[in-house]
């Protein structure tokens, strides 16, 4: 069982622009590929940073601080104002880039988003040259799987593979991501670890379940000579 990878979902038809590039021009650029923000790249492919409409309206939003600029740097220190004042890529880009490896999964991506605060990463071999890119768009995919190949992923990989329950004990339908369990499991410590590695699976919406099991390995007592819990189960098998 696994998440899909970032290369499965990622697209290579990348625009880029150069460090020269000047402001208007990455304004076009944005416009016309009908994207927030484009990477900059260097003439061997290596991402040097990324421009995004937030670098580009700093100098919207600061404009009226341009006439202070120059007092400011008379006590030292560069701040946001100066780099409002910024015309080519090379000094608008947020440098380094937030970037991800085409063999990092979904989940490590959407985590990385959320954590940096980002809509999109450039994707990068180890030599941090671009492969493609991967948006929010992209991860979101994941939820067009079809309910037939989340199915048989959960039969296969969390039943048969994971967690070595027979599949002919748990019935399991998937509606529109949507997966319901019902059926007998061995005991009941088995219950909510089923039921929490059906919600990993990508493309899974939400989990119900009816599931019943043979005995409760929650309420044994130490010592006592009662059926093993999963744990113990599991140990034995290996």
């Amino acid at each position: 069982m696994g998440h899909q990878l970032v290369r499965s979902v990622m697209t290579t038809d990348v625009v880029t622009i150069d460090p020269d590039a000047h402001f208007t021009d990455i304004v076009r650029t944005l416009r016309s590929a009908r994207i927030s923000a484009v990477p900059v790249a260097a003439a061997d492919g290596r991402i040097l940073g990324v421009v995004s409409e937030a670098d580009l309206l700093r100098k919207e939003a600061h404009a009226d601080e341009a006439c202070r600029a120059p007092a400011r740097r008379l006590f030292g220190g560069r701040g946001t104002a100066d780099k409002s004042r910024a015309e080519v890529a090379r000094d608008l880009m947020t440098s380094p880039a937030v970037t991800i490896r085409a063999d990092g999964t979904v989940v490590d991506a959407a985590r990385l988003m959320e954590r940096r605060g980002v809509k999109r990463l450039p994707v990068v071999d180890a030599d941090g040259r671009l492969e493609g890119v991967v948006s929010r768009c992209d991860l979101l995919r994941v939820f067009l799987r079809g309910d037939r190949e989340i199915r048989d992923e959960i039969v296969g990989d969390v039943l048969r593979r994971a967690l070595w329950i027979n599949p002919a004990t748990v019935s399991v339908t998937v509606d529109a991501g949507r997966v319901h369990l019902a059926g007998s499991l061995e005991t009941r410590s088995l219950v909510p670890l089923v039921v929490r590695l059906c919600r990993a699976v990508d493309g899974v919406v939400g989990v119900t379940h009816d599931l019943r099991y043979d005995y409760d390995d929650t309420r044994v007592r130490p010592g006592s000579r009662g059926p093993r819990g999963i744990t113990d189960i599991w140990m034995a098998r290996l």
